[in-house]
């Protein structure tokens, strides 16, 4: 039997496991999932015949490259930062690769002795990154093809709850590491292109520039812009491009109440609360706020946020239970970032039965015949519960179909790579439409830069 190494078996592992067990018979398949949870693992697999699950610690040198050495083609779904060592296994022992995450300038710098190897190592194969990269080269190509030019990109996604779980006035619950959520958008400014301009958005203002969008059969959102959406203009071969920017969706309200801990300093990740395990919640609220020997913690919080007793924004931050004194945080050495996380994921957690969703919307503007046209292209994504969600979703199955295809010789072209070429997109958006991952493209009206950018 062909064996398929997982390495990780979190979040976004379900789907991959699902989809590549059901296809073990048809495709002489043994499935290796490997794992420090080995419960958790387990109960991915369901003791599947075609698979097992065994103990694997990352810094485990011998017993990773054992794992590798034995397998035909290796998946890491561990967190981006330790990829680096599965890659170079991989490189010795002549395996191909595949992971979800951006490629990093560690991984990047692997190209040259994958590619001497004809190695395939396909990075960016989840969501977003992936499924926006495929969606979005399908419909640049076609375009290029007929002999437009193209003068506008804009792309945008959100891990979301579903409608019918939405229960909390943030919108709003964890669908993937609580952690990426709460540190979203620091290290740096954000950088994009608008009508030729470069713009920048430094952390302290991301999220009071944010702009609409409207869904059919899902209303309205906003987006506020991701970190750095220049790093793709050689990659899409927008060189000439007048506007470039990528963006996160959230519902309208959160990014404007989600300020208020950025502003108070309850994200940031970089020094350590003193005496943090013997805090209660309001404790933890307070240490941000100025001495008063007669003012409330409320009062206090309110004031220097300039927040109306009456305004939605204050009932979402009492809904959190901010202000509790009587919930400890009972972390040590815990950071703001840390200590913020924990207080979240006691409103934010899915519920087993909860639904969580995917959403994707492209903005794509071009010329052509002396004319400019605009394209939409939207697609929603629902998951089923708390283990198979539409995140798992739509990361998972792109990764398993981009594992099967190199496996089975469809994708051969070797390097570090991410999937914008027909080669490989054409097979996988062909495949996750059978799976109900489906993009909605329309022809609208040009409207150009949206002036919420400027």
């Amino acid at each position: 039997m062909r064996k398929i190494l997982i390495i990780g078996a979190g979040k976004s592992s379900s789907y991959l496991i699902k989809y590549l067990l059901e296809k073990s018979d048809t495709e002489n398949l043994h499935i290796t999932v490997g794992d420090l949870n080995v419960e958790n693992a387990s109960s991915l697999t369901k003791q599947h015949p075609n698979s097992n699950v065994i103990p694997l610690d990352i810094f485990d040198a011998e017993a990773r490259t054992t794992a590798v050495k034995t397998a035909d083609i290796v998946v890491s779904m561990l967190p981006a930062r330790f990829h680096i060592e599965v890659a170079k296994d991989c490189i010795a022992h002549n395996k191909n690769m595949v992971t979800a995450s951006y490629v990093s300038t560690e991984m990047q710098e692997l190209n040259e002795q994958v590619t001497s190897k004809s190695l395939v190592f396909m990075n960016e194969i989840g969501v977003d990154p992936g499924i926006d990269h495929m969606s979005a080269m399908k419909v640049i190509d076609s375009i290029r093809d007929k002999g437009g030019k193209m003068i506008l990109f804009e792309s945008f996604t959100g891990g979301l709850v579903a409608p019918e779980s939405d229960n909390n006035l943030w919108n709003y619950k964890f669908t993937w590491n609580p952690r990426n959520v709460v540190v979203a958008g620091q290290g740096g400014a954000a950088k994009f292109l608008q009508e030729g301009q470069y713009k920048y958005i430094p952390y302290n203002r991301l999220f009071r520039r944010t702009e609409f969008l409207d869904v059919e059969g899902y209303g309205r959102f906003e987006a506020y812009a991701n970190r750095d959406s220049l790093k793709y203009q050689s990659v899409y071969g927008f060189e000439d491009i007048k506007t470039l920017y990528r963006g996160t969706m959230r519902r309208v309200g959160f990014s404007r109440a989600w300020n208020v801990f950025v502003q108070l300093g309850m994200t940031d990740d970089s020094y350590i609360i003193e005496d943090s395990e013997n805090m209660s919640y309001r404790d933890f609220v307070n240490s941000f706020l100025a001495y008063s020997p007669t003012d409330s913690v409320e009062l206090k919080f309110r004031h220097a946020l300039k927040i109306d007793q009456d305004d939605i924004i204050w009932d979402k931050f009492m809904e959190l239970d901010l202000f509790n004194p009587n919930k400890p945080v009972e972390l040590k050495r815990a950071t703001p970032a840390q200590i913020l996380q924990k207080i979240l994921m006691d409103s934010w957690t899915l519920n087993p039965d909860d639904k969580d969703m995917i959403v994707m919307y492209h903005k794509f503007g071009y010329e052509l015949n002396g004319k400019k046209h605009q394209i939409d292209s939207t697609m929603v994504a629902l998951g089923e519960d708390q283990t198979y969600t539409a995140m798992s979703k739509t990361v998972g199955l792109p990764v398993a179909i981009a594992t099967l295809a190199i496996l089975n010789g469809k994708i051969t072209t070797p390097g570090v790579q991410i999937p914008i070429t027909k080669e490989v997109y054409d097979p996988i958006l062909k495949e996750l439409a059978v799976n109900g991952i489906v993009f909605n493209e329309k022809e609208t009206t040009y409207l150009g830069y949206n002036p919420l950018h400027l």
